[in-house]
């Protein structure tokens, strides 16, 4: 029952940021980000002890507005991801543009394949939609949203462009798969990891542990590694889906791993006020060493 209630909202609320104007549709986003940020402070206080850690010579003030960004970044991905089935090639130019698109076309001269290394930053969802779009479709690795009846309203947006939806389960054959293929995939590399298949690495001068299976598919596979985003700006009021140049792979995971997150951390350091500050990425903790949050 609560999956469903909690669907019916979704529902209805994707339904409102669909089809209002755009205006009106922006200006709900922005009051659900806002929404959530009120009935969930718990995600607020997670970004402010973020940015204490990663930028300690920085006042509360500027912690403030960068959180503020994250909640008005948050909007903005909420009114693209409802509109996808608005969005098409005749108007995708209307939200987003490339920049640095000569590096993906040398990376598919390459013939291995693509490894996008990307994060929750920006808009992730419209960058890969996007692409489809505007030039070939790709695989990305998703996680499955703990309600399944809100998870399939959000894949279902996710392959309107034709990309193929990977579920983070079971997915490195299919990547090999594609990569071989030479078609790109897009993995989102930001996020906190334990176990056996992690290790810590430098993030924002912490160390911040993190999945090695991108560097591994990237050693196995000699598929190029681009690291890309999709940012807003503000002048132009649409987004930026910009290629990084290639990075170098040494085939060693946990240095290939840092190479990667030093290319994510050089992005937000950019774009502060864009990335889920309100995720605990650093909530693994070295042993000995006592937690964060």
């Amino acid at each position: 029952m609560r999956n469903s209630a909690e669907a019916l909202l979704a529902r209805a609320l994707v339904f409102a940021l669909e089809y209002l104007p755009r205006p009106v549709s922006d200006a709900l986003g922005l009051a659900c980000a806002n929404t959530l940020d009120l009935l969930v402070p718990r995600l607020r206080q997670t970004a402010y002890t973020n940015l204490a850690f990663a930028f300690p010579d920085k006042d509360a003030a500027w912690r403030k507005h960068t959180a503020d960004g994250v909640y008005r970044s948050i909007g903005r991905l909420m009114v693209a991801l409802a509109r996808f089935p608005r969005i098409d090639i005749n108007n995708v130019s209307e939200w987003i543009r490339y920049e640095g698109f000569e590096h993906y076309e040398r990376a598919k001269e390459h013939g291995k394949g693509v490894l996008f290394a990307t994060a929750h930053l920006g808009n992730w969802e419209l960058s890969a939609f996007a692409h489809a779009l505007l030039t070939e479709k790709m695989s990305i690795v998703v996680r499955p949203l703990d309600n399944p009846l809100i998870d399939n309203l959000v894949e279902t947006r996710r392959a309107l462009s034709g990309n193929t939806l990977l579920s983070k389960r079971d997915f490195a054959r299919s990547i090999l798969h594609a990569l071989r293929d030479n078609e790109p995939v897009g993995i989102l590399v930001d996020q906190n990891s334990a176990g056996d298949n992690s290790a810590f690495v430098p993030f924002f001068g912490k160390q911040a542990c993190t999945n090695l299976t991108f560097a591994k598919l990237a050693e196995h596979s000699g598929a190029t590694v681009i690291p890309g985003f999709a940012v807003w700006s503000d002048p132009e009021r649409r987004y930026v889906l910009r290629f990084y140049p290639p990075l170098e792979m040494s085939g060693d995971a946990v240095e290939d791993t840092a190479r990667i997150q030093a290319a994510v951390e050089a992005a937000i350091r950019e774009y502060p006020d864009q990335w889920l500050w309100i995720h605990r990425r650093w909530k693994t903790r070295p042993e000995g060493e006592p937690g964060i949050y």
